[in-house]
């Protein structure tokens, strides 16, 4: 990978990463409403996830898509269901009460399988895949990769996070709270039409 190529996979996963969008959304409140220690299994199922499906496509899944165009619509369409029952979920957790309600943050196994309904995310792997992989050197880039994700996750998923649980010094009124996570859940909502506006 020459460092040209390289310092455009890091540019494209860093931005990609940082950028507000399904994970950052969700990481956000759950850092409010649960706290920075009980949202980490979800921080880490984000950050590990991810990578995971870039390796995924990388290694053989990015084909069924072009064989089978259809499968990339079905996944769209279960993965914006998916994320409205989230947003559901986010607008209706209230207060910041987890520590004994019923209430709880993804963990880390539900934060991973949800990279694959995640419009956003699937969207970066295969982009990932198609445009910063060398052919003559398959195995290698890709891997490279998929680290770079590794990488800008966990910044990304620490940044957002902390910023969530920061925010529970300032907004100590249930009702403000409540009203952020619908804001939040709108916003989750709202990420979903340029996906849906995409061809595929």
């Amino acid at each position: 990978m020459t460092t040209d190529l390289l310092l455009g996979l890091l540019v494209f996963a860093l931005v990609s990463s940082m950028t507000p969008g399904p994970n950052n959304m969700m990481l956000l409140s759950s850092g409010l409403t649960f706290g920075f220690r009980r949202t980490i299994p979800h921080m880490l199922g984000v950050a590990i996830g991810h990578p995971a499906m870039v390796l995924a496509i990388g290694f053989g899944l990015g084909a069924v898509f072009e064989r089978v165009p259809a499968a990339y619509t079905v996944l769209k369409i279960a993965g914006a269901l998916y994320m409205l029952y989230l947003a559901w979920r986010i607008a209706t957790s209230g207060e910041v009460k987890a520590r004994e309600g019923d209430a709880r943050p993804l963990s880390f196994l539900q934060a991973a399988l949800f990279q694959w309904v995640n419009p956003k995310g699937v969207v970066m792997a295969v982009t990932v895949v198609s445009l910063y992989t060398v052919r003559e050197n398959y195995t290698p880039t890709l891997l490279i990769a998929a680290l770079a994700f590794l990488v800008t996750n966990l910044l990304a998923v620490t940044t957002w996070t902390a910023f969530g649980s920061v925010l529970q010094r300032f907004l100590s009124d249930p009702r403000a709270v409540r009203w952020f996570n619908i804001v939040m859940a709108v916003l989750l909502v709202l990420s979903l039409i340029p996906m849906l506006w995409t061809r595929g």
